[in-house]
């Protein structure tokens, strides 16, 4: 195996008496790109703050690039590259400002070509424009320019894409992407299932201050057997919500989650069929009817606790 460029081995972190981050171990390698998800409360912020040396763990060991993120924090700001989720600027700023007071907080020699950094990211055009005039994309793709303005080893992305249009988030797709073939390590933090099973080539599902399964996508899903899953509406408007307990006890039914009218049933490839025999049988009539095989959500869904109530941080 190769050396991990980031490797955590028994983190704890409590605030008070909430456990924040009860016991993670994990490893990252060169050169990929790696997926915490979690729901919220599991610990993502926390496990990530002490990755990057923002925060002293209470417990356990951290080493990223060879470095301790506390001790040697100043040798470690100048190989990594952060963007946060709740990144803001003065809104009259402007993109060249931004990247100058940016450039200014590394070693000149680490320092880009800031002309082709921008139009690499598409924001050549943008240079004299105030922050507050950028479109959500536009100020994305800043955030990931100012991240990478110091060439750096790795690269943090938290909740990368959030808010943004379909055509801006697969544009930021494919810009990790395209920073993934170049050599950097990447690790995003997001609670976007399409974009982890898109962009990461293996992701660890945090649940309740510890890692539950670490694993690439294709095997989290292949975990659930190569389930098939339906979803469905229950018809019938402001009437009485049929009772669809029976669901449970088909051949083939591996859970039924119902939220309201909306009902998820995950099972064996051959449930559908079964399933909608079921429902005619008890006259429960349904609409929006879809069927697909198991996707990543469905294997955080099964192996984590979406509610949260595990955890916190």
């Amino acid at each position: 195996m190769p050396t991990p460029v980031i490797s955590v081995r028994d983190l704890a972190k409590r605030y008070g008496r909430t456990v924040a981050v009860a016991d993670v171990s994990l490893d990252v390698y060169e050169g990929e790109i790696f997926g915490l998800i979690g729901p919220n409360g599991a610990g993502k912020t926390t496990t990530m703050e002490c990755v990057q040396g923002l925060r002293p763990p209470d417990a356990g060991s951290i080493t990223v690039l060879g470095l301790d993120p506390r001790r040697d924090a100043q040798a470690l700001r100048q190989r990594i590259g952060v963007q946060h989720q709740e990144a803001h600027l003065q809104k009259r700023i402007k993109v060249w400002e931004a990247v100058d007071l940016w450039a200014s907080l590394y070693d000149r020699e680490r320092v880009v070509d800031v002309a082709a950094l921008l139009a690499r990211l598409g924001l050549d055009g943008k240079r004299d424009s105030w922050f507050m005039t950028l479109s959500g994309g536009q100020k994305q793709r800043l955030f990931i320019a100012l991240a990478l303005i110091h060439q750096p080893e790795v690269v943090f992305l938290d909740e990368l894409t959030t808010g943004l249009d379909p055509n801006a988030r697969h544009a930021t797709w494919e810009l990790v992407r395209r920073l993934r073939d170049t050599g950097v390590t990447v690790v995003i933090v997001s609670h976007l299932m399409d974009e982890v099973e898109y962009l990461c080539d293996r992701v660890a599902i945090l649940d309740g201050g510890a890692i539950v399964a670490v694993d690439s996508p294709a095997m989290l899903t292949a975990r659930l057997g190569g389930e098939r899953t339906m979803r469905f509406v229950l018809a019938g408007g402001a009437s009485a919500t049929p009772d669809i307990d029976f669901l449970h006890a088909l051949p083939g039914v591996i859970n039924v989650r119902r939220l309201g009218r909306s009902v998820t049933v995950t099972g064996s490839r051959d449930i559908a069929a079964r399933v909608e025999a079921a429902l005619a049988e008890h006259q429960v009539p349904i609409t929006d009817l879809r069927v697909s095989d198991t996707t990543l959500e469905d294997a955080f869904m099964s192996l984590a606790d979406p509610s949260g109530e595990r955890g916190a941080s």
